[in-house]
C-alpha cells in the first residue's frame, strides 16, 4: 500500500500538552463502506429503498461497489493499525444480521462482523462498533419505524443477538448515531432515509431513538460491557444577527437539534416544547428515568456551527439556516462553514449548562469533505491540505475545551475512507483515504500522514 508523504511541516510539534490525554480513533458506517448489498443474506434497509427509488441521489449512485469492505476489511484494519488509532468505530448492519428486522439471524452476517472483530484485535485496536447508523430495515419502517414505539424494543433484540456473538470481545459499544438527524432529516424534511415529510410529526422518533439505546444498555452491560454510549450530533446556533427574531428562531433552532436529544439523557426530562406550539414527546412512566444516566460517555458529533435566522412569513418552520458570515466552507458549500473555535464553544458552553451531569465526552465524529477525482494515476497522490488545517483547528478547539476544564477523553476522524455519503452519493470525499469506487483501491492521502504523525508525536 502506497503512503502518501505530507510535505509539509507537523502543526502540532510539539502537541498541545492537553492532546496527550487524548484517544485517537476514525471512524465508518456499514452502509456507506460495506457494499455488498444483495450478497450472503443480507435484507433490505430504508437505504437499499431510498438509493433505489429514482432522484433521490445526486450522482444516481447506490453504494455499490464502493469501498467494499465486506470483502476488503482486512485493508481497513491494516489501515486502522498504520495510522496507529487507539479505537475504530464502525457500524454493523442490522439487516445484515437480521434480514427481516427480526427473527433468526443471519450466521453469515455474524460472522463477517466477529472476524472483524478479531481482525482489530490482532493489530491492538479497540473494535468500538456502532449497533445503529441509520440503516433500519425496511419491514420495520413498514410498520411506522421510528415513529412506532414499538421499534424501540425490536431494536433491543437487535443489539442482544449481536451482543451474544461479539460481547466476550467487543466491551465499548455506541448504540445509536445521530437521532437528530433521524429526526430532523430523515422523519422531518425528508432529505435523508426513509424521505419522510412529517416535520414536527417528526418530533417522537427522538423519543422512541432514545429509548431503543435505554432499553438496550442495561442489556450491554449484563453482557460484559465497559462503556456504552450513544452519539449525537450537535452544532453551535448562532442567531443571524441583534434582532430579537432572530434569537428567538435560533433558541429554537438548538431546542430541536441539540436540547431534545441531550436534556432527557443528563437531566431526565425534554426542554418546554409548549413554549414553541409544539406537542409533548410520547414517554411513558418510567421512560425519562431510564434514559437519564445512560450512558457512560457523551459522545459528540460535530461539523459546522449554523447560523439561523427568523423564518419568512407563511413558512412551516419557525427559523431559517442561512450563511455563516466570513466563514470559509467544505465541499458542501455555505451549509457547512468551518469555525473551529466552534467546537471548544460548544463543548465549553455544555459544561457550563450541564455541569456534573455531562459525563466525559467523546468526539465521535469530525471531519470535512473538500472536491477530489475517482481515479488517481499510478504514483498519484491527493495532497488534501484543506482537510488537515481543518482537523488541526478542530483538535486544537478540543485541546481548548479540555485546558478549560471539559473532560474530553477521544477525538474521532471521519472518515477512515471515502464512502457513499447518502444523499450526496460518491460526490463528497471525507476520507484520510483515497478510495476508487469502481475499483474499490484505497491510497491514503497526506492527512493520513498528518493525523499518524499526530498520534505518534502526542506519545512522545
Amino acid at each position: 500500500m502506497t503512503q502518501s508523504p505530507y510535505p509539509g511541516p507537523i502543526v502540532n510539534s510539539p502537541p498541545h500538552p492537553a492532546l496527550k490525554q487524548l484517544r485517537w480513533s476514525a471512524a465508518t458506517a456499514a452502509f456507506q463502506i460495506e457494499g455488498a448489498r444483495n450478497t450472503d443474506g443480507r435484507g433490505r434497509s430504508i437505504w437499499d429503498d431510498y438509493v433505489d427509488s429514482p432522484g433521490t441521489i445526486k450522482d444516481a449512485s447506490t453504494a455499490e461497489p464502493g469501498p467494499d469492505s465486506y470483502h476488503r476489511y482486512l485493508e481497513d484494519v491494516s489501515l486502522c493499525a498504520e495510522l496507529g488509532l487507539d479505537r475504530y468505530r464502525f457500524g454493523i448492519s442490522w439487516t445484515r444480521v437480521l434480514p427481516d428486522g427480526v427473527g433468526a439471524a443471519n450466521p453469515k452476517g455474524l460472522d463477517y462482523y466477529s472476524r472483524l472483530v478479531d481482525a482489530l484485535l490482532e493489530t491492538g485496536v479497540t473494535p468500538f462498533p456502532t449497533l445503529y447508523h441509520w440503516d433500519l430495515p425496511a419491514s420495520i419502517e413498514k410498520e411506522g419505524g421510528w415513529l412506532a414505539r414499538d421499534t424501540a424494543e425490536r431494536f433491543r433484540d437487535y443489539a442482544e443477538i449481536v451482543a451474544i456473538h461479539l460481547g466476550d470481545r467487543v466491551k465499548h459499544w455506541y448504540t445509536i448515531n445521530e437521532p437528530a438527524m433521524t429526526t430532523l432529516q430523515g422523519y422531518g424534511i425528508g432529505d435523508l432515509a426513509p424521505g419522510r415529510n412529517e416535520l414536527f410529526g417528526a418530533l417522537p422518533t427522538a423519543h422512541h431513538q432514545l429509548l431503543a439505546h435505554a432499553l438496550t444498555a442495561p442489556m450491554l452491560r449484563a453482557a460484559g460491557a465497559s462503556q456504552i454510549g450513544l452519539t449525537n450530533n450537535h452544532t453551535h446556533v448562532r442567531p443571524a444577527s441583534v434582532d430579537p427574531a432572530d434569537a428567538i428562531a435560533a433558541a429554537a433552532y438548538d431546542l430541536v437539534h441539540n436540547r431534545l436529544f441531550a436534556e432527557p439523557l443528563l437531566l431526565g426530562h425534554y426542554p418546554d416544547l409548549a413554549e414553541y406550539g409544539l406537542p409533548e414527546m410520547p414517554a411513558h412512566d418510567g421512560d425519562l428515568a431510564l434514559i437519564q444516566g445512560s450512558i457512560d460517555f457523551y459522545g459528540l458529533n460535530f461539523y459546522n456551527p449554523t447560523t439561523v435566522a427568523a423564518a419568512h412569513e407563511g413558512s412551516p418552520l419557525p427559523f431559517e439556516i442561512v450563511p455563516t458570515p466570513g466563514a470559509p466552507v467544505t465541499g458542501f458549500g455555505p451549509d457547512w462553514p468551518i469555525v473551529p473555535a466552534s467546537l471548544s464553544a460548544l463543548l465549553t458552553e455544555m459544561h457550563a449548562v450541564y455541569g456534573d451531569a455531562l459525563p466525559p465526552v467523546i468526539v465521535s465524529e469530525n471531519g470535512a469533505s473538500f472536491p477530489e477525482p475517482n481515479s488517481l494515476g499510478p504514483g498519484e497522490e491527493i495532497f488534501d491540505q484543506d482537510r488537515i488545517d481543518y482537523l488541526n483547528g478542530h483538535i486544537l478547539a478540543v485541546a481548548d475545551a479540555i485546558a478549560a476544564g471539559v473532560a474530553v477523553e477521544e477525538y474521532t476522524v471521519w472518515s477512515l475512507l471515502d464512502n457513499f455519503e447518502w444523499s450526496d452519493g460518491f460526490t463528497q470525499r471525507f476520507g484520510l483515504t483515497h478510495v476508487n469506487m469502481t475499483s474499490g483501491e484505497r491510497r491514503p492521502k497526506a492527512s493520513f500522514e498528518w493525523y499518524r504523525a499526530l498520534i505518534e508525536s502526542s506519545r512522545a
